[in-house]
């Protein structure tokens, strides 16, 4: 989405900062022995609190065989994303790296964004792990400037990532959002600098580095909806829904 009007814009700011207050709230009820359904009613709560819509529930993407089925994706493990929360619920345990990753759609316009914590005690991997995923998230977004490329974001995080160690997924990253929940441009998480689509101001952007402790392959699991990591090692994904401004990018999705 191109947000032209300041209204589109104001309500990308108010949608956002509410997604990433409830998921602020989610966060902080993550600990061992809680549910994943447990957290899907939570969201449904905060979300229904506001009168806002889980854009996530119902969302039908290109290529799927049914509607996703929740509003919260709780990715856990060797799950990168898009993990259902309500259909065969996890128990979460000591150690276990966590995804919450919501839409919201507030006015009509949708934000996204994902948080990923360890519950319990880290160990040096997984805080590895989180590191990385949340400093290439920083580097990409520093990126997300007028005149810059989709391959300069992608760089950024592919930079960061390397310097872990750490590979991500080739066919995962982040999206043009605000009118729907997935739009063109694709945002890969690597590339070369200067190539790509142009950034141009008030370019609504999600974007989302991945990484894993293994290879980096993944398959589609049969739920038709969560990507696992093939060799069943641990993963991170963390998200922010950005504004292009002619200031620099604007994160839309913090907590207030």
């Amino acid at each position: 989405m191109i947000a032209q009007t300041e209204k589109e814009r104001e309500t990308l700011r108010e949608g956002g900062a509410r997604l990433g207050s409830y998921l602020a709230v989610l966060k902080r009820m993550v600990k061992p022995g809680i549910s994943t359904l447990f957290l899907e009613e939570e969201a449904q709560k905060l979300i229904g609190s506001q009168g806002d819509k889980a854009s996530f529930f119902g969302y039908m993407p290109d290529g799927a065989r049914r509607p996703y089925p929740a509003a919260l994706c709780v990715s856990v493990n060797d799950a990168i994303v898009h993990g259902i929360p309500n259909e065969d619920p996890e128990i979460l345990n000591d150690g276990d790296v966590v995804t919450l990753d919501m839409g919201l759609t507030h006015d009509g316009l949708v934000t996204d964004a994902a948080v990923c914590l360890v519950v319990g005690n880290a160990a040096p991997d997984e805080k590895r792990l989180l590191q990385c995923a949340r400093e290439a998230l920083d580097a990409g977004i520093a990126e997300a400037r007028v005149g810059n490329t989709l391959g300069d974001i992608g760089y950024a995080i592919e930079t960061v990532g390397k310097q872990y160690k750490l590979n991500g997924p080739r066919e995962l990253g982040g999206h043009s959002v605000g009118a729907r929940v997935h739009e063109e441009p694709f945002i890969p998480n690597f590339g070369k600098r200067g190539t790509g689509p142009k950034i141009t101001e008030g370019m609504v952007l999600a974007i989302e580095p991945m990484f894993m402790l293994g290879r980096g392959a993944i398959f589609l699991d049969a739920d038709g909806y969560t990507y696992r990591t093939r060799d069943g090692s641990k993963s991170a994904h963390v998200e922010h829904t950005v504004l292009v401004t002619a200031q620099g990018p604007e994160i839309l999705t913090h907590p207030r």
